[in-house]
């Protein structure tokens, strides 16, 4: 019994040294100098500063966590043979023992913002700042000159013995040229979006959360959280700014005039949210260089600074795959490319199959006669973007961008004619190339010019076949245009600047009818030019409460010879610390617009066309609008309220999409807009609470038509939204409830529905759908899954309660009874996303 009292002994004694060798062994495991820093700022504190190149390399064993952040230092001073300096402020600079190194902060003299990939050279060496705007550089002798640039900014010369000798000095670049935009509201809904003092708002994705039901950066569906701004029946196609029509919108990428905006034909933004970097949106108060977009302007920009590293994203959800890569050429150019691809082909998930039925709801796709089928329904969409910048100098940046869309959707009709099985391919294409070439130059401190130059194609191509009558029906609707412009801007000093130029643009427009039986071609192609001469003058007082924006914009439309003198105005001036007022106005005018000619063109899907004004009974579109606002700010409160009056004058009924008693009418009218846009929110530490409320008076008035004035089609009278999100470490949630009142709509005549075969309706757009209910909730988390490698993961769910929402109503007579059709919204719709960023 002893004898195997001590074996046991001996046994646990062997298997505690075994395992306590084993936890010495992985203790005193080597570790990255890179994974020991970051240990150490967390346990200490602190932060150290470091050129890669320094310290990528270096390997050690941790040292104690018992040790003091001096004892550390000095420990790791002695297993690395680098330089471990405490400066007073927390942080802590690594350099090498054997060289002279300098570093410092480069950032702007205005508003102190670190200045990221400037350039800092030496004779013999060069480095680009850090996100921070830190640098490292290594220098021969005390006598050398350092040269630091950046793009916009006047070159500084500085001597090495001008440094601190103890710590990085902070070194102020001043503007070679400034802008006179800025912030004056920051994180106005959610983090990343700001208001703007020339009376825009912008959305930053590189600083932007989350919204509800929003889990990758859809800038078509982020920028329907302004109040006044909403989608009435849900796609990106169809944004409707303070009532107005889709066509009625400037959408702009990169300063590119894009024809087309969705994919699924609108159910998502056409435009990568890996590539795209910012987007401002413009109630009113254009900036004179703008044309078209008699409602409102959305202008999305990629990334205009130099990338030096290497980036990468792959991306997928439940309804495509992406991938992104930005990649330095050198030290003055980069070049960034997005691709992505619907998955479709792989799998139909339930985010696609509800897409899918919400797309060719009560269409041909999904209806057809009795006696046809329809059969191997499948869609498909993909997107390419480019953007290569290259900073030729000091003073010269060029920029070339490149897009391109598609999207495809096709399907059999099946029947047996003459006792056979026929079958016959129906589909519709739709997509957009386009490319642009940007070129400034600052030619000194006072003056800057920019040149623009892009050119955009959109084709829509259906092609429907009717197996029973041995017809096929071809439609396409083109657009090409091309753009020139000239801009500069000088400089008379801080608070004054003139924006002067010159703009030319030429739109074609073609339209197809081709019928192979019986035989029926209509081809009609027209051409637009208009030649555009503007001038601003911006002052900015020199506290910065006051900001002003005038201008005048002058057209000549050579087909018409029509002139067309254009004012615009944005003004801001804030009071009593806390308050700033903000008076807009425009005057604007556009050349296209879309029209329905029938219900079923294009398959019923995109049954929108593009045509050119004849200035006839298709009249130049002008726009007269003017607000006033108000807003206040203060710990975490906000208040905005704002009223505006529009005017839109030469729509035609045909471009609003009636489908009662004036479907088929041809009249050109005027719309005219009252409104008033309310936001409230609160920011308390990480959680973020908004509610927002607009009102608006929407109507119509046709002289041709009988009442010569009745509701808009888009007139939602009232529409609110409460949001909320709440931010952790790694984790966004976000949760938003949105409701508006029913759309107009006419309604058949109780009792008395149908009048000589047709359908006898009630004065139009009296009535009204039932109101619209929608919550949606999302969610985001972010995570390492290496040292350089992140990633994030999250899940959205648009209309949780899954309400079968109303969005449109109309009538048919059909074998001589009345057939009322409703058109829902998307019901419950879950998505997931899954990106990595290398």
């Amino acid at each position: 019994m002893e004898r195997r009292i001590k074996e046991s002994i001996l046994f646990f004694s062997f298997l505690l040294f075994v395992l306590f060798s084993s936890y010495a062994q992985n203790t005193n495991k080597q570790e990255s100098l890179a994974h020991v820093i970051n240990v150490l700022e967390a346990q200490y504190h602190v932060q150290f500063n470091y050129a890669e190149d320094t310290i990528e390399a270096v390997f050690l064993i941790p040292p104690d966590t018992s040790l003091s952040l001096k004892e550390a230092i000095t420990y790791l001073e002695t297993q690395t043979g680098l330089l471990f300096s405490i400066l007073s402020d927390g942080i802590i600079l690594v350099k090498p023992r054997e060289a002279m190194v300098l570093c410092g902060y480069v950032k702007d003299k205005d508003n102190l913002q670190p200045l990221a990939s400037a350039t800092v050279q030496t004779l013999k060496n060069s480095t680009t700042t850090d996100e921070n705007g830190f640098f490292q550089i290594k220098i021969e002798n005390v006598t050398q000159s350092i040269t630091i640039r950046f793009l916009g900014y006047k070159t500084i010369i500085k001597l090495t013995n001008q440094f601190s000798k103890t710590g990085c000095d902070d070194i102020f670049l001043f503007p070679n040229f400034q802008s006179l935009s800025e912030v004056v509201v920051s994180n106005y809904i959610a983090s990343g979006i700001n208001k703007i003092n020339n009376g825009s708002y912008e959305i930053n994705f590189s600083d932007f959360d989350i919204l509800p039901g929003l889990i990758d950066n859809d800038v078509l569906q982020s920028v329907q959280a302004f109040p006044g701004i909403q989608s009435i029946n849900e796609t990106v196609s169809n944004i409707n700014i303070r009532g107005g029509t889709h066509d009625q919108n400037l959408i702009l990428w990169d300063d590119i005039k894009m024809y087309q905006s969705g994919h699924f034909f609108g159910l998502i933004s056409m435009y990568n949210p890996q590539i795209t970097h910012s987007v401002s949106l413009r109630k009113n108060g254009s900036d004179v260089s703008y044309t078209d977009g008699v409602s409102g302007t959305i202008s999305m920009q990629t990334n205009q600074s130099v990338n030096n590293k290497l980036n990468a994203t792959l991306g997928i959800n439940l309804t495509d795959a992406n991938a992104f890569v930005d990649v330095p050429i050198n030290k003055t150019s980069s070049i960034q490319v997005a691709a992505r691809k619907s998955i479709s082909d792989f799998i139909e998930t339930p985010t696609y199959s509800a897409f899918f039925d919400r797309i060719s709801q009560n269409t041909e796709v999904s209806n057809n006669t009795t006696t046809i089928t329809n059969t191997d329904k499948t869609f498909d969409f993909y997107d390419t973007s480019l953007r290569w910048i290259y900073k030729i100098g000091d003073k010269d940046e060029l920029r070339i961008n490149f897009i391109n869309v598609f999207n495809e959707l096709q399907f059999n009709e099946n029947a047996v004619v003459n006792d056979e099985e026929e079958s016959r391919k129906s589909n519709l294409t739709q997509y957009s190339i386009a490319g642009a070439l940007h070129y400034n130059r600052i030619w000194n401190d006072k003056l800057q010019t920019t040149f623009e130059a892009y050119e955009t194609d959109y084709k829509l191509k259906a092609v429907n076949v009717d197996i029973l009558d041995s017809q096929r029906f071809l439609q396409e609707n083109i657009v090409s245009e091309t753009s020139l412009k000239l801009k500069s801007n000088y400089r008379f000093n801080n608070a004054l600047h003139l924006l002067s130029g010159y703009h030319f643009v030429e739109t074609q427009v073609t339209n197809l009818d081709d019928i192979d039986t019986p035989l029926f071609r209509l081809l009609v192609s027209e051409v637009v030019r208009t030649h555009g001469v503007f001038s601003q003058l911006g002052y900015k007082s020199k506290n910065r409460n006051s900001n002003l924006n005038f201008g005048v914009r002058y057209n000549f439309i050579e087909k018409f010879s029509k002139s067309i003198w254009e004012p615009r105005l944005s003004f801001s001036q804030r009071f009593l610390d806390f308050f700033t007022v903000e008076v807009l106005g425009e005057f604007k005018h556009q050349n296209t617009s879309q029209v329905i000619n029938f219900q079923n063109d294009f398959l019923g899907i995109e049954k929108r066309r593009w045509q050119l004004s004849n200035n006839k009974d298709i009249p130049v579109i002008t726009s007269k609008q003017a607000s006033l606002g108000l807003n206040y700010g203060h710990r975490g409160w906000l208040f905005n309220i704002e009223g505006y009056i529009k005017h839109v004058d030469g729509i035609t009924a045909q471009s609003q999409g009636f489908q009662n008693q004036f479907e088929f009418a041809k009249s050109k009218g005027v719309n005219r807009v009252i409104g008033v846009d309310v936001l409230f929110r609160k920011h308390i530490n990480k959680f973020s609470t908004w509610i927002s409320y607009a009102y608006m008076h929407n109507e119509y008035q046709f002289k041709d038509l009988q009442p010569n004035y009745f509701p808009s089609n888009y007139n939602i009278k009232h529409a609110a939204t409460l949001g909320m999100t709440y931010g952790l470490t790694n984790l966004k949630l976000s949760a938003g409830l949105n409701w508006h009142s029913g759309k107009p709509t006419t309604l058949p005549v109780t009792g008395n529905e149908i009048v000589n075969d047709e359908v006898n309706y009630e004065a139009v757009n009296i009535s009204s759908l039932e109101d619209y209910l929608r919550l949606d909730i999302s969610a985001l988390y972010n995570f390492k899954l290496t040292k350089k490698t992140k990633a994030n993961v999250g899940i959205s769910l648009w209309n949780v309660l899954n309400k079968e929402n109303q969005i449109n109503r109309f009538y048919k007579i059909n074998s001589g009874e009345l057939n009322e059709t409703n058109q829902r919204s998307l019901g419950l719709t879950p998505n997931a996303v899954l990106n990595i960023y290398f």
